[in-house]
């Protein structure tokens, strides 16, 4: 089941790591990420897209199966998607997932309901489902099943005056499996 979005996205702590909880809570709150994959020459290849989170932990994307993000999930099923945070102090969570294509065109135009409500901030009712299905028809739409299996994170630091600076401290962050569970507390 497709997760509707969260009425506040998740707000990482200024003052230490994310848990392992916090960054899952992180991503299923928000709605934008940057979508990156491995290219046989060059660097990575890198998009700003929407993604939609499901009750199973999966992060779905819709795209075009002629576009390189559906291409290269053939040949190498390893990603990055790069959760962008929507407030200030921006920060961000890297999550690294194994990815596959699916092709149920009822899914695809699910997915794609789901990302114009991200888009607008509100659901699209069930009236725009035939313009979508004609739209996820025309366009080839299939949707990429990301599986994440780990996480990073980087923490929210900011100066909001430049006599601050002696206040600017960083940490240094790893990368957590995707179904860790939090440390016992102290």
């Amino acid at each position: 089941m497709l997760l509707p979005l969260a009425p506040e996205p998740y707000t990482a702590p200024t003052d230490r790591d994310m848990l392992p909880s916090e960054r899952r809570e992180f991503v299923r709150t928000h709605r934008t990420c940057v979508f990156g994959y491995r290219r046989r020459n060059d660097g990575p290849a890198m998009s700003v897209v929407y993604y939609i989170p499901t009750d199973t932990g999966e992060l779905l994307v819709s795209t075009m199966a002629g576009r390189g993000k559906a291409r290269v999930i053939e040949r190498d099923g390893k990603v990055s998607l790069c959760v962008l945070d929507e407030r200030w102090p921006f920060s961000y969570l890297q999550v690294y997932a194994d990815a596959t294509l699916d092709a149920d065109r009822d899914l695809a135009v699910d997915v794609m309901m789901a990302v114009a409500g991200r888009m607008s901030g509100e659901p699209l009712t069930e009236e725009g489902r035939p313009h979508v299905a004609a739209m996820a028809e025309r366009e080839g739409r299939v949707v990429i099943r990301c599986r994440p299996y780990a996480t990073y994170a980087t923490p929210p630091r900011h100066m909001h005056r430049n006599d601050e600076v002696d206040q600017l401290t960083h940490w240094v962050s790893g990368v957590v499996p995707w179904d860790a569970a939090d440390p016992a507390a102290d």
